[in-house]
């Protein structure tokens, strides 16, 4: 049985809190019910937390702004996305230079050329394709072209570097959900494998949670593991928590489901919190 608790327990218990965005936060257009009160106590109380979001979509200074509008008085500084792990992702496999071609919003691209991409449009020839958001382009133009050419590359023997900061397939929006550029990966992938069923190498690199560098780069910033995380995904908040050894909260306020005992149990959080209201 997992025990409940409360985000006041969790003050009290760890020196660092850490959430995740959507569904946790906000659900856009608006915020969750509960949360601007809760970051305005964590400012109060000057007590250490990050934000850490599988976002590719927006700059950590747009986040911090669009956070203000919804009551949410967040630092850039305690943004941590997905999009800024592209850099020691380039840099790994020494791609800094190649031609990429972005499909997401200016801020995705701008997250590439950071990490030292040359950002070319999407019916050009290119070496890396980086799905950074689901919106910022023409669907089904941008997505039809950009296929045809990496069919062709991929005929003429070469290999493209497919680069997927934002693994999320779905997030919460409103009173809803709607499809992120997981999904969009999901979509080039299943095609790939139609067309080559032998080309298990043909897939896209997955940057984001539950992969570990987000939560690394939060320790770092904090000079500590005595951590915390707040989500609402078992698959990416939760198991990523779970990998680096961390406690994890999941909410029900996002993609959650209702009962913990059935998730895998790499899922299986330390704790269940309806909310961030008191």
């Amino acid at each position: 049985m997992v025990q409940t608790t409360t985000l006041d327990a969790l003050i009290r218990t760890f020196k660092v809190i850490l959430f995740d965005s959507d569904g946790v936060l906000a659900r856009w257009p608006g915020a969750v019910p509960g949360a601007p009160e809760a970051i305005d106590r964590l400012n109060s109380l000057n007590k250490p937390y990050f934000v850490l979001t599988n976002d590719a979509s927006a700059l950590p200074e747009t986040r911090a702004t669009r956070y203000r509008e919804l009551a949410l008085d967040i630092d850039a500084d305690r943004i941590i996305t997905a999009g800024s792990l592209l850099s020691g992702h380039f840099s790994d496999l020494a791609i800094a230079g190649s031609r990429c071609v972005v499909l997401g919003t200016e801020d995705s691209a701008d997250y590439v050329r950071a990490a030292g991409g040359e950002v070319v449009s999407f019916e050009d020839d290119f070496d890396v394709l980086v799905i950074g958001d689901q919106l910022g382009f023409p669907f089904l133009e941008a997505t039809g072209t950009v296929l045809t050419n990496l069919f062709r590359k991929v005929d003429r023997g070469e290999t493209p570097h497919l680069v997927l900061p934002n693994p999320d397939v779905i997030y919460p929006e409103g009173e809803g959900f709607g499809f992120a550029s997981g999904a969009v990966a999901l979509m080039f992938e299943a095609a790939i494998a139609l067309r080559y069923p032998a080309r298990n190498d043909l897939v896209f690199s997955r940057l984001g949670k539950p992969h570990p560098a987000m939560f690394e780069e939060a320790f770092r910033r904090s000079g500590t593991r005595d951590a915390v995380m707040i989500g609402d995904t078992p698959g990416t908040d939760i198991r990523g928590a779970n990998q680096v050894g961390i406690a994890s909260v999941l909410m029900g306020t996002g993609v959650a489901i209702a009962d913990p005992s059935k998730l895998p149990e790499t899922d299986r959080p330390t704790y269940l919190m309806a909310s961030l209201e008191p």
